[in-house]
């Protein structure tokens, strides 16, 4: 994808190095521009069962300002040695963190995110990931907090025969140009196997009309597919999964073409999500 445009989300009050690294990497190999993005929610001045005076609101007012600049700075330290376009955007908003990165994700083909877990006791400054996944429409490049430089050499597509899995191999074709070995992984139950390698070559040669060179991997279920989805990535020694996200966010149910949030979110290796 030439000329495309990244946005990496920053948290506040924490270090964004490998986040900022992992964006660096991809913005290289994508000859991307790339837009720093932050924000926070306005406190409301009766917060549970405390009362906020006028000094208490100009601390806290000044508290956000400095870790605004600080996420500035960490940003264009990181980026501009390597980026020759970057824009930074931070705002202080009424309503949550995520709704309004979802509203400046239109102008971003992919937004980079770290793995964020909602915060009961500060929700004003830390945005859900599953919220933000639910809410953007646009695949988001989930990177932990373990990992440094970004690898897209080894992708795994989790398939599963759904308009989910379908729209989130359509975004992913980017980073699947760019890999040099891509496998579609799908699970089936043992009647099945036999027609999910059919329909698997049918996307396989999907993807070799778009340059894409993949080969299929059908294995039986054996009840937990989540954790086979973890073993197949292990053996395939995965830099990269590829997945559907699906479910509502508000109710708190996630499942990413049919594995649970809790392998993904908490894996030791990036994923490429579709909504």
């Amino acid at each position: 994808m030439a000329n495309a445009t990244l946005m990496v989300h920053l948290e506040l009050g924490r270090s964004n190095a490998n986040l900022l690294l992992a964006a660096g990497d991809l913005a290289e190999s994508m000859h991307a521009s790339v837009i720093g993005i932050a924000a926070c929610q306005t406190m409301p001045l009766g917060y549970g069962d405390k009362y906020f005076s006028g000094d208490s609101i100009q601390q806290l007012q000044e508290e956000v300002d400095k870790e605004f600049k600080e996420a500035e700075t960490e940003f264009l330290k990181a980026l501009q040695p390597r980026v020759s376009t970057l824009e930074w955007r931070s705002m202080v908003t009424f309503v949550p963190p995520a709704d309004y990165l979802a509203r400046e994700a239109r102008c971003a083909d992919v937004v980079i995110t770290g793995v964020t877990k909602r915060d009961f006791l500060d929700s004003s400054r830390h945005t859900d990931t599953i919220d933000l996944v639910m809410q953007l429409g646009r695949p988001v490049l989930i990177v932990p907090e373990t990992t440094g430089k970004l690898n897209l050499n080894r992708v795994i597509v989790a398939w599963k025969d759904t308009r989910e899995s379908r729209r989130a191999a359509l975004d992913a074709l980017p980073v699947l140009k760019l890999a040099t070995h891509v496998v579609v992984a799908e699970i089936a139950t043992e009647e099945n196997v036999a027609e999910t390698r059919k329909g698997l070559a049918d996307v396989l040669r999907w993807l070799d009309r778009h340059g894409v060179v993949a080969e299929a991997l059908v294995t039986a279920s054996a009840g937990n597919n989540t954790k086979l989805l973890g073993l197949i990535a292990d053996q395939q020694d995965a830099d990269i999964i590829v997945a559907g996200a699906y479910g509502h966010s508000r109710l708190r149910e996630w499942v990413l073409g049919g594995v649970t949030s809790d392998l993904l979110l908490c894996a030791d290796r990036c994923t490429l999500v579709s909504h």
